[in-house]
């Protein structure tokens, strides 16, 4: 049987065909004994610096909210803002079993995230990619998750070896891609759309992120990146679609430095968390 290796021009030279996703296809680890996962969505970008783990934080408060039990992974190692968001401090500790115990919010949403195991929350992340991949790996199959109804993943940014790491480990049911809509980062967000798409992981959804401000004395919505045409036309060569459009507001922005997303407004996001809802109920 033939295999994308037969057409690859460094096959010949090739030292990678025992874990190659072309060859093989993704190897997903076995979750933790203990734990149950419904939906494993991961929060996607191509670029860093777009509100990916904004987006992260609040799907899951607006989950929450719904009754939905809700675990957050922070697999952006060497950018980690969910404990922040949070206003998570403590560090993770093991149960008996040696398995990781995740943190767990006021609202019962639990994480994981690299800033909940360093003493220096401050310390920067200067690891090579197999010790970045062997964390990604221990926070899915080494966590004592117990029951979740959604399993939300905050990946790093770009298209790199830990977010391959994500697609290879873990059984995502799909993706939500964060952009700003300028074109060049709608080009790059085409990227990781693009290995979504090679890993045969769905795009659920397109979140525009930073879409708006709105003018604090008359309320017209001033457009801060373009129209958005050149992410609708993305979500849409896929058969997706854009499911919030987010503004930039400073209130929120207050809200989530003090380590208080779980305040942040009901509607917010409310497209994505009702489009991921209708998924759960299915």
């Amino acid at each position: 049987m033939s295999s994308a290796c037969d057409t690859c021009p460094s096959k010949d030279g090739c030292t990678s065909q025992d874990t190659c996703p072309s060859a093989n296809g993704p190897a997903k680890d076995p979750l933790a004994a203990g734990s149950s996962v419904k939906t494993v969505i991961g929060v996607a970008s191509g670029k860093g610096g777009v509100g990916k783990s904004f987006v992260t934080s609040v799907l899951a408060v607006q989950l929450a909210r719904k009754g939905y039990k809700v675990g957050i992974i922070d697999a952006d190692i060497t950018g980690p803002s969910i404990p922040q968001a949070f206003g998570l401090e403590d560090n993770l500790l093991a149960n008996d079993e040696q398995m990781i115990m995740p943190a767990e919010t006021s609202k019962g949403i639990k994480a994981v995230s690299v800033n909940l195991v360093l003493e220096d929350k401050e310390a920067p992340v200067i690891w090579r990619g197999p010790v970045l991949n062997s964390l990604v790996k221990q926070f899915w199959g080494q966590v004592n998750w117990g029951p979740l109804d959604v399993l939300l993943i905050d990946m790093p940014p770009g298209t790199g070896d830990v977010p391959l790491t994500v697609f290879q480990s873990i059984p995502l049911d799909g993706i939500v891609l964060v952009a700003t809509s300028q074109d060049l980062v709608s080009m790059i967000v085409n990227k990781a759309r693009n290995m979504a798409s090679m890993m045969k992981v769905p795009v659920l959804g397109m979140v525009e992120n930073m879409s708006f401000i709105k003018c604090p004395h008359c309320g017209d919505e001033i457009r801060l990146y373009g129209d958005g045409s050149s992410i609708e036309k993305s979500a849409a060569e896929i058969g997706s679609k854009v499911t919030d459009k987010l503004p930039l507001d400073p209130e929120v922005t207050k809200i989530v430095d003090a380590g208080k997303v779980e305040e942040v407004p009901e509607d917010l996001l409310s497209g994505t968390a009702d489009m991921v809802i209708g998924m759960l109920n299915k």
